[in-house]
Order: C-alpha cells, then sequence, then structure tokens
C-alpha cells in the first residue's frame, strides 16, 4: 500500500471540473513538502454508484464507464485507485468503521480530500464536520474544496445530466471541461441502414441508462484513425422496429469494416428525437436531412 497518501473520495462519474478540483487540491497537498518526496495521491470511488444500489428502477444516467472512469482517472496521474465494491455490507458501514478500516488501517491517509458537502457512511450519518473530528483522532488532516460553478451553474454529474438530457451539449461540455462522449465496441447489426444507403456502426451502449437519446451530429475515432465527421442515432430506433438501446454511427464518405473496433463517439450537437416513420421514404428523406444538418453543424466547427 502507498505510504501515507493524499486521499479523496467521492463516484467521480463524469470526471467533470468538480472533480479535478478535488484533485488538484491533493496535488497542490502532496507537494507542499519541498524538501521531500511528493505524496502518493488516492482516490476512494465505488461501482455501481449508491444511488443506483439503493434505488435500481431511479438509476441516475451514467455519464461514464467503469472503463472511461478508470482512463480519464489515468490520464490525472493518480497513483492508486480504489475501486470499492458498493453493497450491503458497504451500504451498512457506519461513518466511524469506515474512517477506521478505508482510511486508516489500509490507506494510513496523511490527508482526506472531499468537497463542502460531502457525506459518508450508513444512512449519511458522517459529514465533514465528523471527518474533521476523526482526522484529529486519527491523525490525518481534512481538506475541503468548494463547489465549482461554471458560467453560473454548479459543475455538478447531477446538472450535467441536465443538460445532456436538454441536449444543451455545450453547456455539459463546459461543466466537463471536454465535449461528452461514448465508448463501446462495434457489433454486427441488422444491416438495414446499409440497405437505405446509410451503413452505420452499431454498439450497444457502455452505460446504462444513458443521459442521452436521439439524433446528433457526431465525430468518431478508434484505434489511430483520427477524428471523423458523421451522424448518430442513440435509442430504440422505432423507425425501423428496432428492440434495445443502440448507437448507430453513420461516418461519413466512410465504408469500411469497423466490426469488433473499440469506437469513442464525440457528441457536438442535438438534431432532432427520435420518430417512428409509416413510410420507408419519409425515413430516408429524415436521414439526408440530417446529414445535411450535421455535415453543415460539423463543418462550421473546422
Amino acid at each position: 500500500m502507498l505510504q501515507s497518501p493524499v486521499v479523496t473520495i467521492g463516484n467521480f462519474d463524469g470526471l467533470h471540473f468538480g472533480h479535478r478540483a478535488l484533485i488538484q487540491r491533493c496535488r497542490i497537498l502532496a507537494e507542499e513538502q519541498s524538501n521531500v518526496p511528493a505524496r502518493p495521491i488516492a482516490v476512494v470511488t465505488f461501482e455501481p454508484l449508491p444511488a443506483a444500489w439503493f434505488r435500481p428502477e431511479e438509476a441516475p444516467a451514467r455519464l461514464m464507464s467503469v472503463r472511461q472512469k478508470l482512463t480519464y482517472l489515468d490520464n490525472e496521474s493518480i497513483d492508486l485507485v480504489w475501486m470499492m465494491r458498493f453493497n450491503q455490507a458497504l451500504a451498512g458501514m457506519s461513518a466511524e468503521t469506515f474512517v477506521q478500516s478505508v482510511l486508516v488501517d489500509v490507506l494510513d491517509a496523511a490527508y482526506v480530500v472531499v468537497g463542502e458537502d460531502f457525506q459518508y457512511g450508513k444512512a449519511r450519518q458522517g459529514d465533514t464536520g465528523s471527518l474533521r473530528q476523526a482526522g484529529k483522532n486519527h491523525g490525518f488532516e481534512l481538506s475541503t474544496v468548494a463547489t465549482i460553478e461554471v458560467d453560473g451553474k454548479r459543475a455538478s454529474s447531477s446538472s450535467i445530466r441536465e443538460c445532456l438530457a436538454a441536449g444543451e451539449l455545450s453547456q455539459a461540455a463546459r461543466l466537463l471541461g471536454r465535449p461528452y462522449r461514448t465508448q463501446g465496441r462495434v457489433i454486427r447489426g441488422r444491416q438495414l441502414g446499409r440497405k437505405l444507403g446509410y451503413p452505420t456502426a452499431n454498439m450497444p451502449l457502455s452505460v446504462s441508462p444513458s443521459p442521452l437519446n436521439g439524433i446528433f451530429a457526431v465525430r468518431a475515432r478508434w484505434g489511430d484513425s483520427g477524428w471523423r465527421d458523421g451522424v448518430a442515432n442513440l435509442g430504440t430506433r422505432p423507425a425501423v422496429g428496432g428492440a434495445g438501446f443502440l448507437v448507430e454511427v453513420h461516418l461519413f464518405d466512410f465504408d469500411g469494416d469497423l466490426y469488433g473496433q473499440n469506437m469513442e463517439v464525440e457528441y457536438v450537437k442535438k438534431l432532432r428525437n427520435e420518430e417512428h416513420f409509416e413510410d420507408i421514404d419519409d425515413l430516408v428523406r429524415q436521414m439526408r436531412e440530417d446529414e445535411r444538418l450535421a455535415r453543415e453543424c460539423l463543418r462550421d466547427l473546422d
């Protein structure tokens, strides 16, 4: 285990500006003693998200998959990510036991960094006041980070979910600090798009439930391909009698084989909601219009 690390705790779904403020505070504390090596930084996070475990029928939309979360945390040069399984035992753990068993016995934390509204333990019985006192008792120091606001809106996972659900992708990107993206492995579909002149790369959603639904102007990449422009449908595809939620990406001026590729999709602008079309010709006309609008939108960004 790491030698007396600086520890931060949270769900880290989306790894947005607020989360990165916690990590930045960890870096400052880790390097505050200039005459000795920097302390290591540890992140304690949870899967599944506690809200999804307590109320699976009302689970909040996920902003990123576990794989994405680990990738983004790795890019932040975190020394240790402890992804705790959120289950009955953890849900029933008292605040005092969480501090003792996680922060003291296992991690031997020198500093703990959390948001100013942080709560922990069974029934959220612990808060920053009790955590600060626990630090005095056990020898670690608590540092709290104030809420981060961007354009007057709180940088939080729930705020970003609201923006995405409303199709406000630019605002979501400002809160995230980057465009919203998903990842998935391309599978074989029914090839209906190819028959209509619009071949698509089909991917099961890597996070569920999805914060997005509808038709979008997108950019996509896989391997070392670089970004390519396209249009994507996220949803159940009522126009073609679809079943199950899929991401379908039509890449402009591309007809290669993508089966098995791990594709990353960046969502630039929402064009419309999903619709059902009684007539296939009406569907094709709408697809052409979607392509025109997406090309126009993406051309303006170049």
